[in-house]
């Protein structure tokens, strides 16, 4: 493969001939099946002699060929502009001084932070911890190895792998090239990877590792076309099927080892670069296409530009104010638009990235001790579940007095909003000063009385949770709803978590909570040169503050559309850019005085637009609100709330059953050496849950359909990003619910 690079830098030096050559040139591969479709595919032969002689003792195959190169083109080079200046201004193009595309902030990373360390990945063989400098050179030597085995500009390459280090430089590395990435995770099933593979017109393959290319295998050799494939992890030798050889395929250090040689070329002869002709990525053009989690019907691919990315990397700041040498704990899917453009940020600003798993990341929070942690409403979730449980668990003067604590101090907390006006209001309306004033003392007098009590609980009971949870600066929630008592809670104990709100389709974050002005039950305020309003989705008209209606954003951030479905680009985003968020909610209204005086303006969600059930005596119900209230309960693992068309509502619930088996002992229901609960006592112990948490709502459920078998990715009922896929579960118990109306 050494002597096939050196031919090719050679080859593609000397493109731009207009004189038909003819030379004797004979090569000897190592790899044949692997390198010869390759070789042969790259350059143009009038005739091609094949002979076999021994080398080193073993037979192998040598190519003689005799070959004249035909007139061609010179060989277009696009490159990220600020990070690859060196080529650009080198043949006549103006470089820039500033980021154009996103590839570009790793040439100021690395000027900046140098030596310290960008990643750290425990959990891949080989485990790995890469400076700043080095993941620099990375990325330019996996841009260069793209080039050199094929990949054109503009053309698309699916990668679809998992969080790690080699993700980051795969995605990077594209980019860096002028190509389009496609992304997705492992998980996926093997149709959704082949219907992404081919509606993106990906022509290339960059997949994890071999289990799951064996997986894919079949499948994709018999409805794809594909020029090659990168390996991340592990071995060639681990691929199963023998078709692997009737293509190219590369491991990542290969592709690694033929950029950096291929770059070396290149810095080192100058007839080399003139040779090719540069050009600067744009910042309009598309860095990646990815497609939707599809909660309802089938994904669409976002086109997203260098500039919708560009504008996250470079607004984030106000929401997350890193420092060099704040570490991060990374456990999202990097492909997700959410961790993807968080990720980018934070490397801007000389952070440290660990690596994790869901399986590890109770550990690693304490092992590591992180400023951040950026993830999803169910992480929340689950660490809230773990602190109740270990209070529940304890003796009982302790459960009493941590309780007791935890009361005191959601009441303090909530004094204490009162009187820094950072409470929520959808009148329009302000009190007087005269209330405000009176409302003011009241709060802070209540807050001085509770403040000992809160503090005492922050050195007994709180220090601990902190120490075990292990972030120290803030947790920042995105990717869904955070339910409003997980939020109260964290903010009670002292825990920071900011809550906000975005899109695949906006990059995604369009607002968030600052440090600053972190008010609960918000999304917080939209982030910079982002416009919100509010429509009515009968008429459209534009609803005043405090009104809820559909919310439409608009911004640099906005997708540049769905690839290849132009009527669904035109019908989610108007003639003036406003982008249909398909989400209801409203914004606060601004007051001068009183307890939300400095809420004004902070986005509220409350659900999908496309998640109303309208019941069949025409009330609408926002299903979210309740199966939020709902799983509060210990006892509810997972569920969702049905209805539609019919006269009352019902629920589709996934018992937790250790905890059910756990409160049948303890109201002596069974023996305490019995794990056998019967259908009747679980329904009547989720019915009596179901009517404490949820008595204050004005629609009740009725009829419940418990279900064993929990709803995860792999069942396909939730979805990547462990959202409920409410039209799966729908559909795929249909019978049973409708059973469960009769």
């Amino acid at each position: 493969m050494n002597q096939l690079s050196k031919l090719s830098s050679s080859a593609s030096a000397n493109l731009m001939a207009t004189v038909p050559m003819s030379c004797n040139y004979s090569l000897t591969l190592s790899d044949p099946g692997h390198a010869s479709p390759l070789f042969f595919t790259r350059f143009k032969f009038r005739r091609i002699e094949v002979s076999r002689m021994k080398v080193g003792g073993d037979r192998a195959r040598r190519l003689r060929v005799f070959c004249q190169f035909e007139k061609e083109k010179q060989q277009i080079r696009k490159c990220s502009p600020f990070l690859e200046s060196l080529f650009l201004s080198g043949n006549g193009v103006l470089a820039p001084d500033e980021w154009r595309t996103v590839p570009d902030i790793w040439r100021s990373s690395a000027e900046k932070y140098g030596d310290r360390v960008a990643l750290v990945d425990p959990y891949h063989d080989p485990p790995s911890t890469i400076t700043y400098k080095q993941l620099e050179q990375s990325i330019l030597d996996f841009a260069e190895g793209l080039r050199v085995i094929g990949v054109r500009p503009d053309e698309k390459i699916a990668l679809f792998a998992d969080n790690s280090c080699r993700w980051l430089i795969a995605d990077q590395g594209m980019m860096a090239s002028g190509a389009i990435n496609v992304v997705r995770g492992s998980r996926s099933s093997v149709e959704e990877l082949l219907q992404i593979y081919n509606h993106s017109e990906s022509v290339a393959l960059a997949v994890d590792n071999p289990e799951m290319f064996n997986r894919m295998e079949e499948t994709f050799y018999s409805k794809t076309s594909m020029k090659f494939i990168i390996l991340l992890w592990g071995d060639k030798s681990q691929l199963l099927g023998g078709k692997s050889k009737e293509l190219p395929v590369f491991n990542f250090l290969e592709v690694m080892d033929l950029g950096r040689q291929g770059r070396k070329a290149l810095l080192e002869s100058h007839d080399s670069k003139q040779h090719h002709v540069y050009k600067a990525i744009d910042s309009d053009d598309v860095a990646a296409i990815l497609y939707t989690s599809g909660t309802t019907g089938n994904p669409k691919g976002v086109m997203l530009t260098h500039r919708n990315l560009l504008h996250q990397i470079k607004n984030l700041w106000d929401v997350v104010p890193a420092e060099p040498g704040d570490r991060f704990l990374s456990m999202l899917p990097p492909w997700h638009a959410y961790e993807r453009a968080c990720e980018y940020f934070i490397f801007s600003h000389g952070i440290e990235q660990v690596y994790t798993t869901v399986r590890n990341l109770k550990d690693d929070l304490g092992h590591y001790q992180p400023h951040y942690l950026i993830s999803v409403p169910l992480v929340y979730e689950t660490l809230y579940s773990g602190i109740q449980k270990q209070i529940s668990t304890s003796s009982l003067v302790r459960k009493l007095v941590a309780m007791t604590f935890i009361r005191v101090s959601l009441a303090y907390m909530e004094c204490k909003r009162i009187y820094e006006g950072k409470c929520l209001t959808k009148h329009r309306n302000q009190p007087s000063y005269v209330f405000s004033i009176l409302d003011w003392i009241w709060a802070r007098i209540i807050a001085i009385i509770l403040l000992p009590v809160h503090l005492l609980a922050k050195k007994l009971v709180y220090s601990k949770i902190h120490s075990a949870i292990g972030i120290k600066k803030a947790g920042i929630s995105g990717g869904g709803s955070l339910p409003l008592h997980i939020d109260s809670f964290f903010e009670a104990i002292g825990v920071k978590v900011q809550n906000g709100y975005g899109l695949t389709e906006t990059s995604p974050v369009i607002a968030a909570r600052r440090p600053g002005c972190n008010v609960i039950g918000s999304v917080g305020h939209p982030i910079q040169h982002t416009e919100f309003k509010v429509v009515d989705s009968e008429t459209g008209e534009v609803l005043p503050p405090g009104s809820k209606g559909i919310l439409k954003v608009r911004g640099p951030e906005v997708m540049k559309g769905y690839y290849k479905n132009p009527s669904a680009t035109e019908k989610a985003i108007d003639k003036e850019g406003w982008l249909n968020t398909g989400d209801i909610g409203w914004i606060s209204p601004h007051h001068s005085v009183g307890r939300c005086r400095h809420s004004g303006g902070v986005v509220v969600v409350e659900g999908r637009s496309k998640d109303t059930i309208v019941l069949s005596t025409g009330e609408n119900v926002e299903p979210v609100e309740l199966e939020e209230a709902a799983m509060r309960s210990s006892l509810i693992q997972h569920i969702v709330v049905v209805g539609q068309d019919k006269r009352r509502l019902g629920a589709v619930i996934v018992p937790n059953k250790e905890e059910v088996v756990k409160t049948a002992r303890n109201l002596l229901i069974i023996d305490s050496n019995s794990s056998d609960v019967s259908k009747e006592t679980v329904i009547t112990l989720v019915y009596k849950e179901l009517k404490t948490w949820t008595s204050g709502f004005p629609f009740q459920i009725g009829p419940i359909l418990l279900i064993d078998e929990s709803f995860t990715i792999d069942n396909g009922l939730m979805t990547p990003t462990m959202k409920v896929r409410r039209d799966k579960v729908v559909a795929q118990y249909r019978e049973q619910i409708d059973d469960m109306y009769k």
